[in-house]
């Protein structure tokens, strides 16, 4: 990237609005290899777009190509006469829009005027001659101030979190225990038509930690990726890492059973009253138990006199939704359990018109994988050589779960 502009917008009423409207309110020039009067070009091709009804978020002028943003009354605009790799260029501006948000609350055309020396710095800090630099907005406060001064330490030293490898993390931390609380959760989506077969149906796997180990540890994890072994014949990989929240996130587009299956009957009689049962069975393995279940039945949207009966929880009406809410704290695998709902209908004309939403579930199963997915170890290594103790926790929990129904 070339270089960078803030540009103000004020709101046009009319298209004739002049272009003196339109003024460039700080530029940061990192190349010195694209006109500075290049940029007068940009405010023509957007209006010429707009009149169009066709706004692109990359526009060309001979050579040079301008990547905008818009934030508030503010155009972010970076040009370059290369080709330049959009994806970081749009990931640099909207890491702008954080860092300057994180300084002034609010990113507008007044903060910019009455902050230009602290803008100055932070452009020259985020980027060093077209290429993203410390782009951390902690990082960044520890020397550049609200001010605009810089700190007395960042005379004599640059701030530690700068050079290390690690940029998030600052050196010097301690705890008086050390231990890594290791999250492995899959969520699972499932769609299910109303003829019962099941339309699609993945697993969307991550791994969280939640770190409290003193200094700068390398973190060694070891998993027995079923899926993986299946690819490659290796029964585990390991896996580098150094203290962040969420380590990886996989979609597996292996099909999955559905861990609640719900079946349904609805019986109207003579307009004036429905009848709904539900059945719902723990298609998982019995040492297994799902916890806050909840099925959600979509009703008519003028039913009313709600009578309900349930082999376990408890089942309520929401009427502002629509919907019979089917509450079960705990529910084992392999068990099947009913629940009755009766209705009024006081008009019935509309009925078929209305159609029905899909019945959806929510659960979450503790100590449980589909994937069956494993953290064989975990290596802490830290030149103090301190020992940390681990603390995995293994959850299923329900994502986008849906099962259709005739109405």
């Amino acid at each position: 990237m070339s270089r960078c502009h803030f540009l103000s917008r004020q709101e046009r009423v009319l298209l004739q609005t002049p272009m003196s409207s339109h003024q460039v309110l700080i530029c940061r020039n990192y190349k010195g290899d694209v006109d500075m009067s290049e940029i007068d070009h940009f405010f023509t091709l957007l209006m010429q777009q707009e009149e169009e009804g066709l706004v692109c978020p990359v526009m060309s002028h001979g050579n040079v190509h301008f990547l905008w943003i818009k934030h508030s009354n503010l155009y972010l605009v970076a040009t370059t006469n290369k080709n330049s790799n959009a994806s970081l260029v749009y990931a640099f501006l909207y890491k702008l829009v954080e860092v300057f948000t994180e300084y002034f609350k609010e990113l507008e055309e007044e903060s910019i005027q009455d902050n230009f020396v602290v803008v100055y710095e932070l452009l020259d800090e985020l980027m060093d001659f077209g290429f993203p630099q410390t782009t951390d907005s902690k990082i960044l406060q520890e020397y550049i101030t609200q001010k605009g001064n810089k700190l007395e330490v960042a005379k004599t030293k640059v701030p530690t979190t700068v050079t290390n490898a690690v940029s998030w993390r600052s050196e010097g931390i301690k705890y008086k225990k050390n231990e890594v609380f290791i999250d492995v959760i899959e969520s699972i989506n499932v769609l299910v038509n109303a003829n019962g077969s099941v339309m699609s149906s993945d697993i969307v796997g991550s791994i969280k930690l939640k770190t409290m180990l003193s200094g700068m540890p390398e973190l060694r994890l070891g998993l027995n990726d079923r899926m993986l072994f299946a690819l490659t014949g290796r029964k585990n990989q390991t896996i580098l890492h150094c203290l962040s929240d969420e380590l990886m996130k996989r979609i597996s587009p292996t099909n999955v059973k559905p861990l609640i299956w719900i079946e349904s009957v609805i019986e109207k009689f003579s307009h004036s009253r429905v009848e709904i049962m539900v059945k719902a069975k723990g298609q998982f393995k019995k040492q297994s138990v799902a916890n806050n279940v909840e099925i959600r039945v979509p009703v008519p949207s003028d039913a009313d006199s709600p009578k309900f009966k349930t082999s376990t929880g408890h089942a309520k009406y929401v009427p502002e939704k629509n919907l019979v809410v089917w509450s079960i704290k705990s529910f084992p695998g392999g068990k099947e359990f009913l629940m009755r709902a009766h209705f009024g209908l006081p008009s019935v004309e509309n009925h078929e018109l209305e159609g029905r939403p899909p019945i959806t579930v929510k659960f979450e199963i503790p100590y449980f994988t589909v994937s069956g997915i494993q953290v064989r170890y975990m290596k802490i290594i830290e030149k103090s050589g301190y020992q940390a103790l681990p603390w995995v926790r293994y959850i299923t929990q329900s994502g986008d779960y849906q099962l259709r129904t005739n109405s």
